[in-house]
């Protein structure tokens, strides 16, 4: 859990220290890799949905908050 928290307050720090660029953490979900034996239940492609929606944010999208595939995630 402790590298969660520490994952938790450098994208907030990164997104307070860089005000010109949208910083954001995503949770891509379950998806079946080689890591855990293809036993996820989305697709790759489902996977990393989330991850390429986010690299797409404005200069007036979200930036220090907590994403996945259906909207921002509480920390």
């Amino acid at each position: 859990m402790t590298s969660k928290t520490a994952l938790n307050r450098i994208t907030v720090q990164y997104a307070k220290a860089l005000p010109g660029m949208r910083i954001n953490a995503v949770e891509p979900g379950y998806t079946a890799t080689d890591l855990n034996a293809h036993a996820g239940t989305q697709t790759v492609t489902e996977g990393a949905e989330i991850i390429v929606r986010m690299t797409q944010v404005n200069q007036d999208g979200p930036t220090g908050g907590y994403f996945d595939k259906a909207g921002a995630l509480p920390w």
